[in-house]
C-alpha cells in the first residue's frame, strides 16, 4: 500500500521489480569489493594518518582508526542488509524512500548529490597537490597560474592573473569520461588502480616493518584517551566509501548475494591495511616528528630510503584517484535513481544506447566537480562535504531497525547482527560526529536544504512516479 503526501513510500516489491533504463549487470563480487576499497583507502593512509598521529593521538592513532572502524561497521552492516534486500541503484536514497517516505529519501538523495560531488572535487585538489610535489622532485615546474584556485598561494603570478587548478579540473573530467566508457571497462580501470594502490600500501608496510623502533610507541597515549577519540572523529571520514559503492547495485551480477559481502569485505580489507600502516608509521618515526602532510615519504627518507618516497607519491596519486571513481559513480547513480523516480527531470535518467550507463548525469556531475575543484580552495570545497553522508548513515541505520520490526518476513540475504543495538551505535556515533562540524558547514547545509525544499515542492512532488500511481 502506498501512502499519500510527502511521506508516501515506494513499496519494496515495486522497487525490486522496477525495470531499469538500460543499466547492465556486469560487476562481480571482487570488482564490487575493489570499488569499495577504492573509495575507502585514499588520503586516510597517505596523509590523514600522519596528521592525526602528529597533532591529535600519537601512536594511539591506531586506536582512532579502530574506533572509527567499529562505528563505520555499525552503519556498514545496515547498508549490507538493505543491499541484499533492495538490489537497486541509489543506496541510502532508495532505502530511505522505501522505509521512511519520499521526502526523507529526497533530502538524502539531494544531500548526497552535493556531498559526493564535493568529495570528488576535494580529492582532485589533493591529488593535484601530490602531482605538483612529484613534479618538483623530478625538477619539473609548471606555471603558477594553473596550480591553484583563485585565493590560493600565488607565488610568482602577477596581480590580476587568472588562476585555476587545471590538473584537478582535468582529473574530474577524466573520471567522468572513464565512467562513460561502460561499467565493464570502467570497473576494469578502477580494479587495476586498486591493485596498484594496495600493492604500494603493502610495500610500505613490509619495508617499513624492518625499520620499526618499538621505543617510538612510548608513550602510546601522549594526548590521552580523549586524543585518540578525537582522532577517531577525524579519521572516520577515511573509513566510508562502501556507501557510494552500494549505489551500483543494479550493475552487480548477483546483487543480493554479492553486494552485502562486498560491503563487509571492502571495509575489513581497508581496516587491516589502515591498522598495519599506522603501526609501521608510528614505529618508524616518533609521533612528534611525523610529517603531517607527507608522513610516509618523509619517514622513509629519514631512514635512508628517499627513492621509496617517490614510489609512495606515485602510489598516492594513482591510489587516491580511485576515490574519485567511487564517489562520482555514487553521485551519478543517486541522480539517475532520483530522475527515474520522477524527482528530477527524466532527461537525467537517459542511458547511453551502447554503453548502458547514465551518461548525461555523469557528465553534469563531473563538470560540477571540475568547477568546484578548479575555482575553490580546498578548505572551502571541503566544507561542502561530510554532513550529508553522516545524515545518510543515520537514515539507513534507523530505517533498517524500522523495517526489521515492521516487515520481519521480507527475504534478507544478510541480516544486521545485534539488532537493534548495532545500528543504534551507528546512529549515535554519526550524530556525535555531526557535532564536530563547523558553523560554516551547517550554513551551507541549510542553504542547500532550503533550495531542496523549493525544488521538491515546485517540481519533484508533482512529477513523482508515486504521484501518478493509484493508491491501493
Amino acid at each position: 500500500m502506498t501512502t499519500q503526501g510527502v511521506f508516501r513510500r515506494k513499496p519494496i516489491d515495486q522497487i525490486a521489480d522496477d525495470s531499469g533504463d538500460g543499466l547492465t549487470r556486469t560487476l562481480g563480487l571482487w570488482q564490487l569489493t575493489a570499488i569499495g576499497v577504492g573509495g575507502i583507502i585514499g588520503a586516510g593512509i597517505f596523509s590523514l594518518a600522519g596528521a592525526v598521529a602528529n597533532k591529535t593521538a600519537g601512536p594511539a592513532v591506531l586506536i582512532s582508526f579502530l574506533v572509527a572502524g567499529v562505528a563505520s561497521a555499525a552503519a556498514a552492516f545496515s547498508y549490507a542488509e538493505f543491499a541484499g534486500l533492495i538490489p537497486r541503484a541509489g543506496s541510502a536514497y532508495t532505502y530511505g524512500y522505501a522505509v521512511l517516505g519520499e521526502i526523507v529519501g529526497w533530502f538524502i538523495g539531494w544531500d548526497l548529490l552535493l556531498e559526493y560531488t564535493a568529495i570528488v572535487a576535494v580529492v582532485a585538489i589533493g591529488i593535484s597537490g601530490y602531482f605538483t610535489e612529484l613534479l618538483s622532485l623530478l625538477d619539473i615546474h609548471l606555471p603558477q597560474w594553473m596550480l591553484g584556485a583563485p585565493g590560493t598561494e600565488t607565488g610568482d603570478v602577477a596581480a590580476g592573473t587568472y588562476k585555476v587548478n587545471l590538473f584537478a579540473v582535468l582529473l574530474c573530467l577524466l573520471i567522468a569520461y572513464v565512467l562513460n566508457l561502460g561499467m565493464k571497462n570502467a570497473a576494469r580501470f578502477e580494479t587495476t588502480l586498486v591493485y596498484l594502490k594496495v600493492g604500494v600500501v603493502l610495500l610500505v608496510i613490509v619495508v617499513g616493518a624492518f625499520h620499526i623502533d618499538t621505543a617510538n610507541y612510548n608513550p602510546f597515549f601522549p594526548f590521552g584517551l580523549s586524543g585518540a577519540l578525537t582522532g577517531a572523529a577525524t579519521v572516520f571520514f577515511a573509513v566510508f566509501g562502501y556507501d557510494a559503492m552500494s549505489t551500483a547495485a543494479e550493475e552487480s551480477k548477483d546483487s543480493q548475494k554479492h553486494m552485502p559481502r562486498a560491503i563487509i569485505y571492502s571495509l575489513a580489507i581497508s581496516m587491516v591495511l589502515y591498522v598495519l600502516a599506522c603501526l609501521v608509521l608510528t614505529g618508524m618515526v616518533n609521533y612528534a616528528d611525523v610529517d603531517a602532510e607527507s608522513a610516509f615519504a618523509t619517514a622513509f627518507a629519514d631512514v635512508g630510503l628517499p627513492a621509496l618516497g617517490i614510489v609512495i607519491s606515485v602510489g598516492a596519486i594513482l591510489g587516491i584517484t580511485t576515490v574519485l571513481f567511487t564517489f562520482l559513480l555514487g553521485a551519478a547513480r543517486v541522480g539517475y535513481s532520483m530522475s527515474r523516480d520522477g524527482l528530477l527531470p527524466p532527461w537525467f535518467a537517459k542511458t547511453h544506447p551502447v554503453k548502458h550507463v547514465p551518461s548525461r548525469i555523469t557528465w553534469v556531475l563531473g563538470a560540477a566537480s571540475a568547477g568546484i575543484a578548479g575555482f575553490l580552495p580546498i578548505a572551502e570545497a571541503a566544507e561542502l562535504t561530510n554532513i550529508g553522508i553522516l545524515l545518510a548513515f543515520v537514515v539507513v541505520c534507523v530505517a533498517v531497525i524500522v523495517l526489521r520490526y515492521k516487515q520481519p518476513e521480507l527475504p534478507r540475504t544478510f541480516r544486521t547482527p545485534g539488532m537493534p543495538v548495532v545500528p543504534a551505535v551507528g546512529v549515535v556515533f554519526s550524530l556525535w560526529l555531526i557535532t564536530f562540524l563547523n558553523p560554516e558547514t551547517w550554513l551551507r547545509f541549510g542553504v542547500w536544504f532550503v533550495i531542496g525544499l523549493v525544488v521538491y515542492f515546485t517540481y519533484s512532488k508533482r512529477h513523482s512516479v508515486m504521484e501518478r500511481r493509484p493508491t491501493s
